[in-house]
């Protein structure tokens, strides 16, 4: 049984910071790109940001030079490190790990991120 942990969201004012962690445990092989995806109330799910196993990252346009993705492969693990937070970055964050065997990869429960203005 593979699980996905998030843990770090929270309220916060905008210009705030706040890093998410997803810890990955269970029987889980070849571990690829890891992902961080947020869904907003009344939107679609969007990649927020992406890290592959080489370490090449991508970022969305809307979080670029503010958002900072990065993994310890020793501990099975993802962040994302979010700062000058805008309102509009208020939305539940998944955590998405990609394998070999499951391109689709698994997910998280989500974490809720909140800016007040």
């Amino acid at each position: 049984q593979v699980q996905l942990v998030e843990s770090g969201g929270g309220l916060v004012q905008a210009g705030g910071s706040l890093r998410l962690s997803c810890v990955v445990s269970g029987s889980i092989f070849s571990i690829n790109a890891m992902s961080w995806y947020r869904q907003a109330p009344g939107k679609q799910r969007e990649l927020v940001a992406r890290i592959t196993g080489g370490g090449s990252t991508v970022y969305a346009d809307s979080v670029k030079g503010r958002f900072a993705i990065s993994r310890d492969n020793a501990k099975n693990t993802v962040y994302l490190q979010m700062n000058s937070l805008k309102p509009d970055d208020t939305a539940v964050y998944y955590c998405n790990v990609q394998t070999l065997l499951r391109p689709a990869g698994y997910w998280g429960q989500g974490t809720q991120v909140t800016v007040s203005s």
